[in-house]
Formats: structure tokens, sequence, C-alpha cells
């Protein structure tokens, strides 16, 4: 496949290594510098564009592709307040948009896991629930993508437990999400229940970002002559 990379940091860059590891031609490279190339013209030549940008240009760089009908694998977090209008804009085009928060394996194993915990937790109330996440220094949003996936499903599985806040106590219906950026840490997340006797913990440790790029040029993959919108959920089964 020919493939545009729009945003060419730590991610980009181990995405194109991975891409090119299995036979595939990065054909556009699109970064701060060079934003002017993003337009339909050179999208058009693409097969698939990989966006691993900014918050703040994930959404317009989404609507671009959907412009050129060039297929679209997203994993920029921090503009999720704006995801159902994508989704709503991809079908209304008949487009292409595949999105994850965090295309790791074992981030998505670590998904199911704590939603069959959540699922036990909510007939015990005297388990509190918090999460907490490292990433480097170099990240722009928090919480992650990944923490906030992590705490809506646990609001959806937990009666008691209504929203989650960042870096604030929680009151028995709030989940108390808990930022960390240290270093150049690619990915830490843990999920504890607490009570009084005891503490149960799940923890989820990213060693490199090469799992990530691996799981994102296979969205890629998946997405060649599809059309409507996708998730890990598609792609993994489960």
């Amino acid at each position: 496949m020919k493939i545009a990379l729009i945003g060419y940091g730590k991610m980009g860059r181990e995405i194109e290594k991975t891409a090119l590891e299995r036979n595939h031609e990065i054909s556009l490279i699109i970064d701060i510098a060079n934003k002017h190339d993003l337009n339909e013209k050179n999208l058009a030549k693409v097969d698939v564009a990989m966006d691993f940008s900014t918050p703040d240009s994930a959404y317009d760089n989404i609507l671009a592709c959907f412009n050129a009908n060039t297929p679209i694998v997203c994993g920029t977090t921090g503009w999720l307040n704006k995801y159902d209008n994508i989704v709503k804009i991809c079908k209304e085009k008949n487009q292409t948009f595949f999105y994850a928060t965090n295309f790791s394996l074992g981030v998505n194993i670590f998904f199911s896991l704590n939603k069959h915990l959540a699922h036990i937790m909510n007939k015990f109330s005297q388990y509190d629930v918090m999460i907490e996440e490292i990433h480097h220094i170099h990240k722009l949003d928090a919480p992650s993508g990944t923490a906030i996936t992590i705490a809506r499903d646990i609001i959806d599985l937990i009666d008691r437990k209504k929203c989650w806040e960042l870096n604030q106590a929680s009151d028995g219906a709030t989940i108390k999400i808990t930022a960390i950026r240290e270093d150049e840490v690619p990915g830490t997340h843990i999920i504890t229940y607490d009570s009084a006797v005891d503490s149960l913990e799940i923890k989820h440790t990213a060693k490199n970002r090469k799992g990530l790029a691996l799981g994102a040029v296979l969205a890629a993959e998946f997405i060649k002559g599809k059309k409507g919108c996708f998730t890990m959920h598609d792609l993994l089964g489960f």
C-alpha cells in the first residue's frame, strides 16, 4: 500500500519502520513544516492515511482525508469531544475511518480484562476504583485516551460510578484518574480497586512503541477496500 503519514514524531517514525518492514510504501509525510501538502491532490495518490499528529489538528486532518476519499487510520487522542461528529460525517460521505485510543494488542487485551473485572466489581461497593497513567513528558494531552477508554468502560459497568475526574479525589461516584508525565515512558496504565482490607490491581506497561506501530499498520491493512467506521474490536474480534 501507499501510505500517507500525518505527524512525524516518535510514533510516526515507528510506524514508518513497521510499514516498510511489511513492504508498504511511505508516499507522503506531513509534519509541521509542510502542512500545506495535506491536500486532495496529494491524498488522492495514496491508499491510506495514518494520523498520529496533535489534538488540535486531528479533526481537520480527518476531514481532509474524507474530502479526498482517502481511508484514514487515526490514533491521535485529545480531540474526542468531536468524535461523534466525525463518525456522522464518515457515514454520510460513505468514507472509511479507523480509530483507536491505543493500537497495542496487549492494551486491547487489558481493555477486555478491565471490563470483565468491572462487571464483577459492580457487586462489591466496598471497593473504590482509581486509574493511574504514566507517559513521556512530550505527550500533549492528559489524561491519556487509553485512560479515558478504561474509565468509560468502568462507568458503563459499575452502577455507582458516574464520571471521571483528572487528579481529583474520588467522591464515590467519580473515578479519579492520575496523570503523570515522566522521562520517556512509552505508556503505563494501572487500575486499582481499593477497600479497607485489601487492594486489587491490574497493570499494563508498554516497553516501547513497536506494538502500537504494528497495530496501527495492521489497522491500515484491515480497512483496505472497506467503507465505514472501525475500531480495534473489528480488527481483533474481541
